[in-house]
């Protein structure tokens, strides 16, 4: 266990792991909050009369956002993966298998669809949350009104990271993604039907 930890620090360590790690935790987390917010908006303006079936719809979403962007990563990157290792291989005129650059390169691509999946499940789950509490404390409206602002907010929590890490003002970085939500609920609240 403690080998794993290390190889894990090890490839964490690298400057190309976690920048991309993040990317996909916010791409995926961004369109999982996005989805959300369609859906709880849609499924309250349709009549669906109670908290459990938008939590089973939302559900639903998560487990196809998450499974897809674990999935398409790991395909992506087990692709970029065994180029970059052919390459060097090439330039080495080695044999690559079970050295310590390929295992770092698998374990590297493991927390790549991690982070991937991870960010659109985060993001539907949260916003999903009010629902919990349909019927007893809050009414349908109601908690699609929490919903749609705690998927805003969590929107502005990743314009805010990213602003930060880039050096940009955070809080203009947070009202740009923020502003997607909005958007989103707005749209769809004037959808035909």
């Amino acid at each position: 266990m403690s080998s794993l930890r290390q190889q894990v620090a090890r490839v964490l360590a690298r400057d190309d792991v976690l920048p991309i790690a993040r990317r996909y935790f916010v791409s995926n987390g961004f369109d999982g909050t996005l989805t959300c917010i369609g859906v709880v908006v849609g499924a309250v303006l349709s009549g669906i009369p109670d908290g459990a079936t938008v939590i089973k719809i939302g559900l639903g979403a998560a487990v196809g956002l998450g499974t897809s962007a674990v999935w398409s990563v790991w395909e992506i990157e087990r692709a970029e993966t065994k180029a970059e290792i052919l390459r060097m291989e090439k330039a080495m005129l080695t044999d690559l298998d079970d050295t310590r650059i390929q295992r770092e390169r698998s374990t590297a691509r493991l927390l790549h669809a991690f982070a991937s999946g991870l960010g659109p499940i985060l993001g539907i789950l949260i916003p999903l949350s009010p629902f919990l509490l349909e019927g007893g404390l809050l009414t349908m409206v109601e908690a699609a009104v929490i919903a749609v602002g705690l998927g805003i907010g969590v929107l502005g929590v990743f314009g805010a990271y990213m602003g930060s890490i880039s050096g940009q003002r955070w809080y203009v970085a947070a009202a740009r993604m923020a502003l997607a939500g909005l958007v989103v609920a707005v749209v769809n609240v004037f959808l035909p039907g």
